[in-house]
């Protein structure tokens, strides 16, 4: 049986440290690839909803030719690309350039989860206002729908206190609640 020594429990400490660093080194990297992946797709989606918009050139009285045009397009590109490309996924797209029409002004830590519910949102101060406390929050998109479903920012524009409203349990401390109550049943 070997010797437990208090240079053994160091080396142990030493290489349990080094394991743990390499560990938050490689979740790290895997979680900007994965924004950054995610920020891609968001840019691909904002420029085919530019490109189709360019094309239809945004007015009403030429609605029908919109309609058809993206009617066509996802006809062609759904049975190489996917139903991300459908007719609706296309229209969705649109609807993002003309939400979003500066792609400078696009949030890389959003996904587009994010901006999708975002796209839900017409009043543009309520949206800038999810956007901000999206990032500044880092909020899933399971967060931000919760947020806008809890209506957090009218909540907001009602209340006298704001910081106590801003400080709105997250979903981790909701299900602690939930059990802590639970307990005392």
């Amino acid at each position: 049986m070997a010797k437990i020594t208090k240079q053994t429990i160091n080396e142990t400490l030493q290489t349990r440290t080094l394991s743990d660093d390499i560990k938050t080194l490689i979740t790290t990297s895997q979680q900007i690839a994965i924004r950054a992946i995610d920020f891609e797709r968001v840019l691909l989606y904002w420029n085919i909803g530019k490109r189709i918009y360019d094309e239809v050139q945004g007015g009403d009285d030429r609605a029908e030719y919109g309609k058809a045009i993206i009617k066509n397009l996802s006809d062609e590109l759904e049975p190489t690309y996917g139903s991300g490309y459908s007719y609706r996924q296309l229209y969705l797209f649109l609807q993002f350039y003309k939400v979003f029409p500066i792609v400078n002004a696009l949030r890389s830590q959003l996904s587009w989860t994010q901006y999708k519910l975002l796209l839900r949102i017409e009043d543009s101060d309520k949206r800038e206002f999810y956007i901000a406390e999206s990032t500044k929050n880092n909020w899933s998109s399971r967060e931000l729908e919760r947020q806008i479903n809890a209506s957090l920012y009218e909540r907001l524009l009602l209340s006298n206190d704001k910081k106590s409203v801003l400080e709105v349990p997250s979903e981790e401390e909701l299900i602690k609640e939930l059990h802590r109550e639970l307990d005392e049943i």
